[in-house]
């Protein structure tokens, strides 16, 4: 599994939004006021770009962006976004194999872990700490299993949706892995966190 959305690329927006309505796009948005002006981001498997049009809403021009999608299909979609003027670099491949000297004021990393053995998430968070800058933000959103409201449900929809992305072969992971306790492991602070979804969907921003 190399956890390639390609198969479902031209659907994925459709599909998210037709099981969370707009949970997983809000989740996002509202972190967008913590992006300073002129700074550097790098958004780790963003999908379809529309996130690039939100940015470009809050920072129409000064920031630099790199975009790294392991999917070609996921990238020629957000190529075709209007991110106004700010700078975009895209870069088609996996974030394991994406290596830079940059450092980054922020990192954006949405619903990215959720695609990992917890081997390979752990490998990717070290990685992405490093490219992170001392006093730099990380936003991180992605499912949350927590005992509020309905751990139940949230499990049986958890394995309904690795089910459907093992049917057609698209993702790694089996199982959700808790990534806070690797930022709490290394002290970073916790600026915000929202719930969304009914508290399945967790919307952190850390500073390092």
């Amino acid at each position: 599994m190399d956890n390639n959305y390609d198969k479902i690329a031209k659907h994925y927006d459709f599909l998210s939004r037709l099981v969370f309505f707009k949970s997983q796009v809000n989740a996002q948005i509202n972190q967008l006021k913590y992006i300073p002006s002129n700074s550097s981001v790098l958004i780790v498997g963003g999908g379809t770009g529309w996130i690039l049009e939100e940015i470009a809403k809050v920072h129409s021009s000064g920031l630099n962006i790199v975009y790294v999608e392991l999917s070609e299909k996921m990238v020629a979609l957000s190529k075709n976004r209007d991110f106004q003027e700010n700078n975009v670099e895209f870069v088609n491949l996996s974030i394991e194999d994406y290596q830079t000297t940059q450092s980054f004021d922020i990192i954006l990393t949405p619903f990215l872990f959720d695609n990992f053995s917890e081997e390979r998430a752990g490998h990717v968070f070290r990685k992405l700490n490093h490219y992170l800058k001392e006093k730099g933000l990380w936003f991180l959103v992605d499912f949350s299993l927590n005992n509020i409201h309905g751990k139940w449900w949230k499990s049986i929809m958890l394995k309904l949706m690795y089910w459907f992305f093992k049917l057609i072969g698209i993702v790694e992971a089996r199982q959700l892995i808790d990534m806070h306790p690797y930022f709490e492991a290394i002290k970073y602070q916790t600026i915000e966190k929202r719930f969304y979804y009914k508290n399945f969907i967790a919307a952190s921003i850390y500073k390092k």
